[in-house]
């Protein structure tokens, strides 16, 4: 199939075909001899693979680890394990960092009840006053890096 069927069956934007590849998640494919790339159905399911560890909010180089296990069957998965052991912990400090995000926006929504002049109102205010103490900065979420 060309990229663009793989596109449509799988759900997944070309571009996002072409940028997995480029990232050495899937395999260069064939090409015809106008240069179409053709894809097998194993491409399709190492795609569906991907996204779903995507799905799981996976970074690249874990999904690129995960792939070396798929590909190496006979290999031992206490690595794999590690691997979602690590995962999860990342996606427990994320729902923490969440919580606190909550409360914070929280707190500002009950600063301003009632529609009033936009310069009354008490979420900018309080925006702006947690914009002018550097030591005290709002919530940040962590956000890991494609490693």
């Amino acid at each position: 199939m060309r990229i663009g069927e793989l596109a449509l069956a799988s759900g997944t934007p070309v571009e996002t075909i072409r940028f997995y590849e480029r990232e050495g998640l899937l395999p260069a494919p064939a090409r015809t001899e106008g240069n179409y790339r053709i894809y097998a159905g194993t491409n399709a399911e190492r795609l569906a693979f991907i996204r779903q560890c995507r799905t799981l909010d996976m970074t690249l180089d874990e999904v690129r680890v995960l792939l070396s296990f798929k590909d190496d069957p006979r290999a031992n998965c206490g690595e794999v394990n590690r691997l979602l052991e690590e995962h999860v912990g990342h996606v427990a400090v994320r729902i923490r960092e969440l919580r606190a995000l909550e409360r914070e926006l929280r707190a500002l929504r009950a600063r301003c009840l009632d529609p009033r002049d936009a310069a009354d109102c008490g979420i900018l205010q309080g925006i702006q006053e947690t914009a002018r103490q550097p030591s005290k900065p709002a919530a940040r979420l962590h956000v890991r890096g494609a490693h």
